[in-house]
């Protein structure tokens, strides 16, 4: 994997970002020659240029993806862009729908643009699984980033750039998610509050994420989404093992903690949709993901779709949605709990932290030679 990232000059938007810092913690130690990151998050992208100082490869930028001229400048002799930068949020979104367009719409023409202009060879988008059938502001303008990255393929001058996006689920233990709060909810000795009985989500962690985007990188041919193969959980389920963990810790017995039922907020869907039934018959199965080709497939004909580790037959028989998948159970989330150090990366408990957060190196799928940039 270091072949493809070492010596590289990599941008990253949204480096200050939950899922921003993991990858630029997993780069550093792929050895690339500098690593761009902008944010527009003061405070932390402060402390994450004096948390990696020490490598003399990460230069930090103020700056914003509405900001066409400052992208324009930040890709001058860049070889890679990771677009991680968003409003993810859907209740802010929805109250907010013009800042979102700005960012998550007209960020992306920008990011693009610049790349465009720079030539760089490959744009990564990371996009979200509320992209598919979208049911809000946030979601909506998610899809039409995806979008507007599979058409650059088509409409850039430059030959073999390739822009694709990686979507996927909830972040578990991502800043705003619903680990934190539970684990302050028990904490505080408060009810711990679930929307719905039935809500499932796909989830992963942070380094999963981060390597996920990066085997994208790897990946990409030009114009498709990457999904990858994420476990499910019932919210509920999920609740009650943090309550079993956590409980004892902060000295209260977790018979005694209460899981009070709220109702799911408005535009909240009970499941979560990673590829709906139409893009099935586009998809291609890898074995830790799922590959989704343009739809408009007579603009790409120029792109070979083939990738190492296809599942035969193509055809993908179902949508990949939360409620049809098997979740696992309230051990098992246990186990998914402690084996990648969750809670004591949400608590600051060193306790709770029983296993590195990533290995020492990153194996992913061997490449073709199509697959790589120059």
């Amino acid at each position: 994997m270091k072949e493809h990232f070492a010596h590289k000059t990599i941008l990253i938007t949204g480096a200050a970002g939950s899922v921003g810092q993991e990858l630029v913690r997993q780069l550093l130690a792929l050895e690339p020659a500098e690593i761009r990151a902008v944010d527009n998050n003061e405070t932390e992208l402060f402390h994450l240029r004096e948390t990696h100082a020490s490598s003399g490869r990460l230069t930090a930028y103020l700056g914003d993806v509405r900001d066409a001229g400052k992208l324009e400048n930040l890709c001058q002799g860049v070889d890679l862009i990771f677009h991680v930068a968003a409003y993810k949020h859907v209740t802010l979104s929805e109250y907010n729908p013009f800042d979102v367009v700005q960012t998550n719409i007209l960020g992306v023409k920008n990011v693009i643009q610049a790349a465009l202009a720079h030539k760089v060879p490959r744009v990564i988008f990371t996009s979200s699984d509320k992209a598919v059938n979208p049911t809000n502001v946030m979601g909506t303008s998610k899809l039409m980033g995806e979008r507007l990255m599979t058409a650059a393929n088509i409409v850039n001058p430059n030959g073999r750039q390739v822009f694709s996006s990686v979507r996927f689920g909830n972040v578990i233990g991502s800043r705003g998610s619903v680990v934190p709060i539970f684990a302050e909810q028990i904490r505080r000795g408060r009810p711990v509050t679930v929307t719905d009985i039935h809500m499932t989500r796909f989830f992963m962690t942070l380094s999963e994420a981060a390597r996920l985007i990066l085997e994208a990188a790897v990946l990409a041919c030009g114009g498709e989404v990457l999904v990858t193969k994420m476990p499910v959980m019932r919210i509920l389920d999920l609740a009650q093992a943090m309550i079993e963990l956590l409980a004892p810790v902060y000295g209260y017995n977790p018979d005694e903690v209460e899981i009070r039922f709220i109702g799911a907020r408005s535009g909240e869907k009970l499941y979560e949709e990673l590829m709906s039934q139409e893009e099935t018959g586009r998809a291609v199965e890898l074995d830790r993901m799922f590959v989704i080709l343009p739809a408009m497939r007579s603009f790409y004909q120029k792109i070979d779709y083939s990738y190492p580790g296809e599942i035969f037959p193509r055809a993908v028989p179902r949508a990949y949605v939360s409620s049809r998948e098997k979740p696992l159970t309230v051990e098992q989330i246990k186990r998914f709990l402690q084996e990648n150090g969750v809670l004591g990366e949400v608590t600051g408990d060193p306790s709770l932290q029983q296993v590195p957060r990533w290995p020492k190196s990153i194996h992913l799928l061997p490449v073709r030679q199509v697959g790589m940039w120059g």
